[in-house]
């Protein structure tokens, strides 16, 4: 049957159609350029200048009747087009569907279909376009390309069923009652591009690859999710054994291991865990499934230290890699659900657990340690309120047999909670609890035989100093930010006398002896700064805890350096006089 082709849609000029498809080789090329250049300014901008020049292309093509002989370069930039804005923009749009309709639109025109055919959806229109395009075999690579973008889009909006019927379409009779997507997808068999055919970003054979690894995983997550693991595991499985980019892996190998705990088959899973730790950097998943691993397993000393790892994986920050400018497996997968293997929450939840278990397990001290750096992170991200926390924190800190330091930390860490709510009586409130538990504490007798890590942390003379001059640098800032310099002046000078080799307290107190115009004491403070800041100083041969260091960085006070100088300048101008 001869190709029908509309009257006043006569093919354009050889020449034009060389030139068009030079313009779009020429474009891809420059796409494949930016690739390799990594995350740089240089990179964004030969994309994104690619993609206009696509954009631009396309306008001219589509601002012509639609022509056989086009339709393969045409529906070619159509496909390249989708491929750089969804990779640029990592994830598909709206108007990235219409673009494909219009795309399929254009194939009707040339057969004279198109009015019978508009009141219909993408879904009718992929049935009625693929079976006329057995009719224009010159223009079957180019559409089954634009089909694989098809089941991308619809896979990563969860239109499954769409995505059935367009796969079932595709294979033909062989595989029209199947529903099983793996199986269409590995059945499904793009017709191979001609050697001369326009360039691409990418062919349909790669997309379908992605398209069968993005599906099983995602397919394998929910299985597993929903205790279905028999089923999970095979999933996993292929998803495992396909073209499965490395970052993925890890996530594959993680909910394996996950499935096989499950299953029963602790030392499979643990394989699977280890070699995700091993495959990549990104190491939280993998860490909190081992913890749960080492739990079941009643190995407690390796689950704690599975989520000591997961807190320290979680604090350092991911450096982001460049993604292809294709369409890859992971632009195709969902958020991981908080039900998933793959979700470890963040630092803070992470310490929380760490925080639980430990307390869970009669390591009060470790408890009490972590649940206070928990309760000063949660102060850096604005949560001051969790009243459960605070009474988590409290219970740790009390079942320790040296309880009143760290008890009195939790009331510091909550004063500067109210501190950063402006609740100034609330905040003087805590910090005078601190201090009235504070200054009944003595450091554990040395005596007594060694102390845990944390408990060495908490409960020597060093940290008990600090943790002294903290609520009351604390307080007095708060007695200061009321008007109240004279009882400010009391915190700082016993701050001082506590710690004497505290500098934040001595600038405080010089701060409010001059604002009381107390110039005798603070010139002769101001003296011994002098004389302390020309001196070498020494490393500190002790290491607070991390919730001590954080409640420091809070009360340091700034450009300790200028106000020494313009004390310095007051003072010279007061001997001139």
């Amino acid at each position: 049957m001869a190709h029908k082709t509309p009257l006043g849609s006569s093919a354009p000029p050889t020449s034009c159609l060389d030139l068009w498809r030079e313009k779009n080789d020429q474009l891809v090329r420059q796409a494949k350029v930016a690739q390799d250049l990594g995350l740089s300014l240089r990179r964004q901008q030969l994309a994104q200048d690619a993609l206009e020049g696509l954009r631009g292309l396309l306008h001219s093509l589509q601002g012509l009747p639609a022509a056989v002989s086009v339709l393969p370069l045409e529906l070619s930039v159509i496909c390249n087009f989708i491929t750089l804005r969804a990779s640029l923009a990592q994830g598909f749009t709206e108007d990235l569907a219409q673009d494909i309709q219009r795309g399929l639109e254009r194939v009707l025109e040339t057969q004279e279909q198109l009015e019978a055919r508009l009141e219909h959806g993408l879904r009718e229109l992929w049935d009625f376009v693929l079976h006329v395009s057995s009719l224009l075999p010159e223009v079957l690579p180019a559409l089954h390309h634009l089909a694989g973008l098809q089941a991308a889009l619809w896979l990563s909006t969860n239109h499954l069923g769409d995505l059935t019927f367009l796969l079932q379409t595709l294979n033909g009779s062989q595989c029209r009652a199947s529903e099983d997507l793996l199986l269409l997808l590995k059945t499904w068999r793009p017709p191979a591009e001609e050697s001369d055919a326009p360039l691409t970003l990418q062919d349909a054979r790669s997309l379908r690859d992605v398209l069968l690894t993005a599906f099983a995983h995602r397919q394998g997550l929910q299985e597993l999710i929903t205790g279905s693991l028999p089923r999970a595991l095979s999933s996993l499985h292929e998803a495992a054994s396909s073209l499965c980019p490395q970052t993925v892996l890890v996530q594959v190998y993680t909910a394996l291991g996950t499935c096989l705990r499950k299953m029963g088959s602790p030392q499979k899973a643990l394989l699977y865990l280890i070699a995700a730790l091993k495959g990549g950097s990104t190491w939280g998943p993998p860490l909190l499934e081992a913890s749960r691993l080492y739990r079941q397993l009643g190995n407690t000393a390796a689950e704690i230290e599975s989520l000591e790892l997961l807190v320290e994986a979680l604090s350092v920050s991911d450096i982001p890699e460049a993604p292809q400018l294709l369409i890859e497996v992971e632009l195709l997968l969902p958020r991981p659900d908080p039900a998933s293997p793959l979700h470890c929450g963040t630092q803070s939840q992470a310490k929380y657990l760490l925080a639980s278990r430990c307390l869970q397990t009669g390591r009060a001290e470790d408890a009490a340690e972590h649940y206070l750096d928990l309760l000063a992170l949660l102060l850096d991200v604005s949560e001051p309120k969790r009243p459960r926390l605070w009474k988590d924190a409290r219970k740790g800190a009390r079942e320790s047999p040296h309880c009143s330091p760290w008890v009195s930390a939790t009331y510091l860490l909550q004063g500067q909670a109210w501190v950063q709510l402006g609740a100034r009586k609330e905040a003087i409130s805590e910090f005078s609890r601190c201090l009235e538990l504070l200054f009944r504490a003595t450091p554990k007798d040395k005596e007594q035989g060694p102390a845990s890590s944390c408990e060495q942390g908490c409960t020597s003379d060093v940290a008990l100093q600090q943790l002294r001059a903290a609520a009351l640098i604390s307080r007095g800032l708060e007695w200061v930010a009321s008007g109240q310099d004279t009882r400010a002046l009391q915190d700082f000078l016993l701050s001082v006398q506590v710690c004497p080799g505290n500098q934040d307290a001595s600038f405080h107190l010089l701060r409010t002896l001059r604002r009381l115009d107390r110039r005798d004491e603070a010139t002769a403070l101001w003296r011994r700064l002098e004389a302390q800041t020309e001196l070498p100083q020494e490393n500190a041969t002790w290491s607070l805890p991390l919730y001590l260091e954080t409640c420091l960085g809070w009360i340091r006070p700034p450009d300790c350096e200028t106000l020494l100088a313009e004390f310095r300048t007051s003072l010279l101008k007061t001997c001139d006089l």
